[in-house]
C-alpha cells in the first residue's frame, strides 16, 4: 500500500492533488502546530502581470495550539463575502469562471469554522470534482507516537498503517533517506510536478497558483490530464 502524508493547505496548487492521486491513503496532519509563515490558511491567485495572497482569517490564539485548535475569525461572515468578490474580480472573465465560481462559494460557506475542518471540507470537496477517490485519513485517527519528528513520524505512520511505500513531495527530498526507509521494509518515492503552462488571459504565464487558478482557466478533462501526467516520480 503507497500512502502520502501532508498537512492541510487552503485550495493548494496542483501538485498536492497529483499526490493524492498517486497515494492509496492519504493522511492530513490535524495534530500538528498551525505556523504562521505556512501555507495553511493560505494561497496565491491570479493577478495584474503577477500574482496575489488570499487567505481565511483566523481569530488570535496560542502559536502552539494543534490546527484542529484553530478556528476562522469572529468576522468570518463579512471576510469570506470579501474573498469571494476578490476571487470574483479576478477571474469573472476567465473561461470556466460560471462552473467553478458556484463550487468555490460552496466551500466558503462550509458552517463550521474550526480551520482544519474547514480546509478538510474545501479539499474533499475539490476531490469529488476531480474524482480522486483515494482514501483520506485524518492523523489524530492513527495510534503512533505523535511526539516524533519528521522522518520518523512518518515512518511511524507507514508502519501503523501497514505502508510499504510512501511518497512525498520533491521538497522532501533533503529531509528523508532513502536508506532509512528502506531499513524499515518502506520504499521512499518522490513526487516532481512538471513545469507546464495553460493560457491565463493574455498574461505572461504565473504557474504553481491555488487550484482555483487551474479550475478557472481549464476543462475537468484537462485537469485531469494535468493531475495523472505532468509529473515525475524520482
Amino acid at each position: 500500500m503507497k500512502i502520502a502524508i501532508m498537512q492541510p493547505y487552503f485550495m493548494p496548487y496542483i501538485g498536492y492533488f497529483q499526490l493524492i492521486k498517486q497515494a492509496d491513503v492519504f493522511v492530513i496532519y490535524d495534530e500538528i502546530e498551525y505556523t504562521k509563515k505556512g501555507w495553511i490558511n493560505r494561497n496565491r491567485i491570479l493577478s495584474k502581470d503577477s500574482d496575489q495572497l488570499i487567505s481565511l482569517p483566523l481569530s488570535k490564539d496560542s502559536d502552539f495550539l494543534f490546527i484542529n485548535q484553530r478556528f476562522l475569525s469572529n468576522t468570518w461572515q463579512f471576510d469570506k463575502i470579501k474573498l469571494l468578490n476578490k476571487i470574483k474580480e479576478t477571474y469573472r472573465k476567465a473561461p470556466f469562471y460560471d462552473d467553478v465560481i458556484f463550487k468555490v462559494e460552496d466551500i466558503l460557506n462550509f458552517n463550521d469554522k474550526n480551520l482544519f475542518n474547514f480546509i478538510k471540507n474545501s479539499l474533499l470537496k475539490i476531490l469529488d470534482y476531480f474524482e480522486i477517490n483515494t482514501k483520506i485519513v485524518q492523523s489524530s485517527q492513527i495510534e503512533f507516537d505523535n511526539s516524533l519528528k519528521n522522518q520518523d513520524k512518518v515512518i511511524a505512520i507507514c508502519k501503523a498503517l501497514n505502508a510499504n511505500t510512501y511518497i512525498n513531495p520533491i521538497g522532501g527530498l533533503e529531509l528523508y533517506q532513502k536508506k532509512i526507509f528502506k531499513s524499515n521494509s518502506i520504499e521512499l518515492q518522490f513526487i516532481k510536478t512538471s513545469s507546464f503552462e495553460y493560457k491565463q488571459f493574455d498574461q505572461f504565464f504565473v504557474p504553481f497558483l491555488s487550484i482555483i487558478d487551474i479550475m478557472m482557466f481549464n476543462s475537468i478533462e484537462n485537469i485531469k490530464k494535468y493531475i495523472t501526467q505532468e509529473f515525475q516520480i524520482l
